[in-house]
């Protein structure tokens, strides 16, 4: 039986039915046509799912869309701006952080949440933040010079 919601994905509003087993990401990617968060594991262990539900970051494989009522949601799609990447997805691309990208979506999506909180965090808050998410491929260090160095760009653009 399917259920009314309404939510708030990227700032757009949507009204949609959606069965009460169905996963927020199922719908985000089914119904709404926002390919950008992955699904990895499906068992919220990767982390390439992760969505921001109202600023907090969520794994959206284990999350019911009818959860999601009434709650602002932000996927990878929603952090550029009107002018383009963000300052960081800019800096990921730079310090050389994305190599397969599978991991990308959600790295950002927590990186985010994480400056939201604590606009100049440590090396440590750093890896912290970005420890539900996996990457199979960097290493890690790349992504956490990148978030690390948007925190600064964006730290000087306030002044």
């Amino acid at each position: 039986m399917m259920h009314p919601l309404s939510l708030t994905v990227n700032g757009v509003p949507y009204e949609i039915a959606a069965d009460p087993g169905r996963t927020l990401l199922s719908v985000i990617r089914g119904e709404l046509g926002l390919t950008g968060t992955k699904e990895g594991c499906d068992d919220s262990e990767c982390g390439a799912c992760m969505v921001l539900i109202d600023g907090r970051p969520v794994n959206s494989c284990s999350y019911l869309a009818l959860q999601a009522e009434g709650r602002e949601v932000t996927t990878v799609e929603g952090l550029a701006g009107a002018g383009g990447p963000s300052a960081l997805q800019r800096a990921l691309v730079e310090a050389g952080g994305v190599q397969c990208g599978f991991c990308t979506s959600g790295m950002l999506v927590s990186a985010q949440a994480l400056l939201a909180e604590r606009p100049d965090p440590s090396e440590d808050e750093v890896r912290l933040a970005l420890a539900g998410n996996l990457c199979r491929c960097t290493g890690y260090q790349k992504i956490v010079q990148a978030v690390l160095d948007a925190a600064t760009e964006l730290r000087d653009a306030r002044v």
